[in-house]
């Protein structure tokens, strides 16, 4: 008879040092800038290229002004056959910044070239805010769900005329907001829903929502949105914002749609700039950006 076991050992953080590691208070905003050149094979499209190039940009400016630092788990495997004990040893490990970007001062700039082979490379430079990770920001969980209202309907691959809904849980009580990110760098406020007047989506601890989803509603949220993804596009990329404080806050200035269905929206530079004020102000915010990637049919 066989039996495996497995084990955690132990748990440890190692500081990596860097040419600037993060100093004063836990919520002290910096300016910083950052560039990263990434190349693609044969498998990404121009849009997602432009993404892991913005996101390598905001990374590599955070790991060199705040210093990045490596978790590591060792797992023990122990393996028992026939009276006989065998162990094995595995190390996990992962490298993670120790600073969160902001926003951004002003629009990512990018340059593009080809190698030998003809792939594309893009080279993506940022400016903007940013400060030390703070223990305060409050954790949460949010998913974008397909086609349905479960949790295994998570995805972030999505098709022209799909239905979007979100999961969320949150730990404390608080206040929750969404925002659509479009590939026309207009952002689109979700939720709170459309006519909503409070302008405030409460949630409880411990409860867990569903939004966009017509069959539920929730004490003081308004009529319920309902959010169909479209493009006229082979493929385009969209980034949803998820952002959650204990704290009141009040969502970003924002026009009214050109017609009932359309949300309202704002550009990327205002809220960008929005969203970094309320942060700074509030160390308890916490953010969830998940990308979306939406294919035509």
């Amino acid at each position: 008879m066989k039996r495996t076991v497995y084990r955690f050992i132990t748990s440890l953080c190692l500081l990596l040092a860097s040419s600037a590691l993060a100093t004063g208070k836990e919520n002290d905003v910096r300016v910083i800038s950052g560039e990263y050149t990434f190349y693609s094979d044969d498998t990404q499209s121009r849009a997602e290229c432009r993404r892991l190039a913005l996101d390598g940009a905001r990374t590599e400016a955070l790991a060199r002004e705040f210093g990045t630092f490596v978790s590591q788990t060792v797992l023990m495997q122990q393996q028992q056959q026939n009276g006989n004990a065998d162990n094995y040893f595995a190390t996990l490990s992962a490298t993670e910044v120790k600073g969160e970007w902001l926003g951004d001062l002003e629009e990512p700039e990018y340059t593009y070239s080809v190698d030998d082979e003809g792939h594309l490379i893009v080279t993506c430079r940022v400016r903007g805010r940013a400060r030390a990770l703070s223990n305060k920001a409050v954790d949460f969980e949010a998913l974008a769900l397909r086609n349905g209202s479960d949790k295994r309907n998570s995805d972030t691959d999505f098709r022209d005329g799909d239905d979007m809904r979100l999961y969320f849980l949150a730990p404390v009580d608080g206040y929750v907001a969404v925002y659509l990110v479009g590939v026309d760098r207009q952002v689109y406020s979700l939720l709170p829903y459309m006519d909503d007047d409070d302008g405030r989506m409460p949630v409880k601890h411990g409860r867990e929502y569903v939004f966009f989803d017509a069959s539920r509603k929730y004490d003081g949220a308004g009529t319920v949105d309902e959010l169909y993804l479209n493009t006229d596009r082979p493929q385009e990329l969209n980034q949803l914002y998820v952002v959650f404080s204990p704290k009141p806050f009040n969502r970003a200035i924002a026009k009214a749609g050109d017609t009932q269905a359309e949300p309202p929206s704002l550009g990327f530079e205002d809220f960008s700039r929005w969203l970094t004020r309320v942060r700074h102000n509030d160390p308890e915010m916490g953010l969830r950006v998940i990308n979306l990637r939406i294919s035509k049919n």
